[in-house]
């Protein structure tokens, strides 16, 4: 074989080679990306779990703050009487009323007091401090139910805001797989030009070995 002819099956030969690995590296820069793809969607599928499981405790929350504020007043007066008139009608204010102003009047009755003020002024101040215990332990146990929709708030924000992170992370490792395989694609392009370009320079120089290169 003449030696252009091997230099033509060299080059050829180096040139096959070189789009096999540029195949390759792109082959696998899309295998990474499309791996980057499916961590992204993992991890919003988690992120969106996870919201739906804290929402109920997050609702919780959301009522339980503003039954506190109607208790309080901040929603305003006739927001304030509702929530006093709701826990007037409560089974556990009108039993603990019951039973109360009943054991009143019985020990009264007991001790000949019955018809007296003192009986009177008991059964006022019975109902009275009967309510403002519950308005006390009612807030508490809203508080409490406060609590933890703020903490499940709480806990869904870190979590967003990490996961919103390893996506960040994940995005940037598709990118750079991406442009390796398109770096790839230009490295053996301007190769092939050269390579050519060496090949006919050869061979337009009766195979003296002068070179051209492209690039």
């Amino acid at each position: 074989m003449s030696f252009v002819g091997n230099l033509i099956g060299d080059v050829m030969g180096g040139i096959t080679g070189a789009k096999q690995s540029a195949k390759g590296a792109q082959l696998a820069a899309q295998t990474q990306a499309n791996a980057a793809q499916q961590a992204i969607a993992e991890q919003r599928s988690a992120r969106d779990q996870s919201v739906t499981l804290r929402q109920p405790y997050m609702d919780a929350g959301n009522k339980a703050l503003a039954a506190q504020m109607s208790l309080i007043g901040l929603n305003g007066t006739t927001g304030q009487q509702d929530a006093v008139n709701a826990l007037l009608t409560t089974p556990e204010f009108t039993t603990t009323v019951r039973q109360g102003e009943e054991a009143i009047l019985q020990n009264a009755s007991a001790t000949g007091g019955l018809r007296g003020g003192n009986t009177n002024n008991s059964l006022a101040r019975f109902r009275a401090d009967t309510l403002a215990n519950l308005i006390s332990n009612q807030f508490t146990r809203l508080n409490g139910l406060t609590t933890i929709g703020a903490n499940s708030a709480a806990g869904a924000g870190t979590e967003a805001i990490n996961v919103a992170s390893n996506i960040g992370q994940l995005l940037g490792d598709q990118g750079a797989a991406i442009a390796g395989g398109q770096i790839a694609k230009g490295n053996v392009t301007r190769t092939t030009l050269n390579d050519a370009a060496q090949l006919a320079g050869t061979i337009l120089g009766g195979g003296s070995g002068s070179r051209v290169r492209a690039f």
